[in-house]
């Protein structure tokens, strides 16, 4: 158990891939016998404890090193493992405690495991020596604010960000100018768009997927197509984006962190728009807890969402690889992020939306949404963080089909809650439970789209596609398609 970090399980500590010298090696035992005890230390090779209110962000199951991965369960416990409190969550609430919060917002990098199991002590001495150890210590010791805070990070800013990441807690804009897509152009114009999701096959054949994209193509600006949602494998996201580019309709390419590594992120993003993809959605996803056995891992992922922003956006705007090599013909890139406002405390699930923002996320799509009135106080503490005006979002709505659908999505979907009042309608509803989700989703949107901030809604059909003609004509947000042969006089 930790000293200094909130009680609960240890992690095991990371092991050292390579033979280190001897005293490296006795660095290392002696930092991990201080650190372990104090704050749970893993032994990561890149210590982040400074900018995560000295709680190793390690602990995570997931080992997410940007922020929660909003699957906290109601009880503020971790969805993988629903034993430990969320340590992210526990982060957030002492960073705010010590007015340490602004420091949440720099965008830290993914494990360097040439690095991992190896002491950083030693980085750290070298470090001090190379800006002159009398510096340090006189600029630590100092009450100038700013001196102290520039010869610190003089040290360990240097450590935490490597020359090959050199992340920051800095807002970066798009450098293409104009629109890449036509989702980005009609956000830009201010026009309150409908995405949806069309559901991807199990199997190579592409009839049913090319017909459900027809079905709902003249009713929606964008389409989804999930990255193995719920951890069932299912056709790739890339291949039914490029049936949809095919078939003329502008696709939003979901790439999930769970099943990423940095590499294949990268290769797939260039493939990805040579194929005519220029919307991508980087998500967590769901953790293989919650998919069917067998079971795979639970507890890494080599990139999370944040990163994933970080590094397509410098491929796009800076045409640079992870590996520092340059290219040309850089992606052309409309770049979104998911969003759960109610996974955590409003002023909470504002930093780590910030943060994708500062990363590269140019709109967000929200989990699904039941209580829309609850958005306000989300909406407001992203309008105090000054990034309403950076960001388009997206609404996530879903009809339901059935009681046992809305109680599914209650207790088993992380981020997403129904109210009891919703609940006990679809109960209620019996044969009828179709019709009842239908007017739920309608009266979602009818509320959603008056409030100020909030620029369309993506249909999560829930492998519903024939519902989406009638949701968006009936809410007004499209006109209805006249009948064959015209109009009558």
């Amino acid at each position: 158990m930790s000293g200094i970090k909130p009680a609960r399980r240890w992690q095991p500590a990371f092991y050292p891939f390579k033979k280190e010298s001897f005293g490296r090696r006795l660095l290392a035992k002696a930092e991990i016998c201080v650190k372990g005890p104090l704050f749970g230390c893993r032994m990561c090779g890149n210590c982040l404890l400074q900018e995560t209110a000295f709680i190793c962000p390690m602990e995570c199951p997931k080992g997410m090193r940007n922020g929660p991965c909003g699957g906290i369960t109601p009880e503020k416990n971790c969805y993988v493992d629903e034993t430990r409190k969320c340590i992210w969550y526990a982060i957030y609430k002492r960073a705010l405690k010590t007015g340490r919060e602004e420091m949440l917002l720099e965008v830290l990098p993914p494990l360097d495991w040439n690095k991992v199991g190896t002491e950083t002590w030693g980085d750290v001495i070298r470090q001090v020596r190379k800006v002159g150890t009398g510096k340090f210590i006189n600029g630590i010791l100092s009450k100038d604010k700013k001196e102290k805070s520039e010869v610190w990070n003089s040290v360990f800013k240097t450590i935490r960000q490597p020359e090959w990441w050199q992340g920051d807690a800095e807002y970066h804009p798009a450098l293409s100018g104009g629109p890449v897509s036509n989702l980005e152009r009609k956000l830009r114009q201010g026009e309150f768009i409908v995405a949806t999701e069309v559901t991807p096959p199990l199997s190579t054949g592409t009839d049913r997927l090319i017909r459900d994209i027809e079905m709902v193509k003249p009713f929606v600006t964008a389409i989804n197509f999930t990255d193995s949602s719920s951890v069932r494998p299912k056709m790739s996201g890339i291949a039914c984006c490029k049936v949809a580019v095919d078939q003329k309709a502008e696709p939003v390419f979901q790439i999930a962190a769970r099943d990423t590594t940095r590499t294949g992120l990268q290769s797939t993003i260039i493939g990805a728009n040579a194929l005519g993809i220029k919307n991508v959605l980087c998500i967590t996803g769901d953790n293989s807890i919650i998919g069917p056995s067998p079971t795979s891992t639970m507890n890494f992922v080599d990139v999370d969402s944040v990163q994933m922003l970080w590094i397509i956006r410098k491929m796009r705007d800076e045409s640079n690889y992870l590996d520092g090599r340059n290219f040309k013909n850089p992606p052309k890139l409309f770049l979104g992020a998911a969003t759960s406002p109610f996974a955590s405390d409003p002023v909470l699930q504002a930093i780590k939306d910030h943060k994708k923002v500062n990363a590269g996320a140019q709109f967000f799509q929200t989990n699904l949404i039941f209580e829309p009135e609850r958005l306000d106080l989300w909406l407001e503490q992203l309008d105090k963080r000054n990034i309403m005006n950076k960001i388009f979002i997206l609404v996530g709505v879903a009809p339901l089909k059935s009681f046992k659908i809305a109680q599914y999505l209650h207790l088993k979907v992380p981020g997403v809650s129904l109210p009891d009042k919703i609940l006990k309608r679809m109960e209620k509803a019996g044969d009828s439970a179709p019709e009842e989700g239908v007017q739920i989703a309608l009266e979602v949107i009818d509320s959603v789209k008056r409030k100020q901030g909030i620029n369309g809604i993506h249909i999560m059909t829930l492998t519903w596609e024939s519902i989406v003609e009638r949701i968006v004509t009936e809410s007004g947000l499209v006109a209805p398609k006249p009948p064959k042969g015209g109009l009558k006089p």
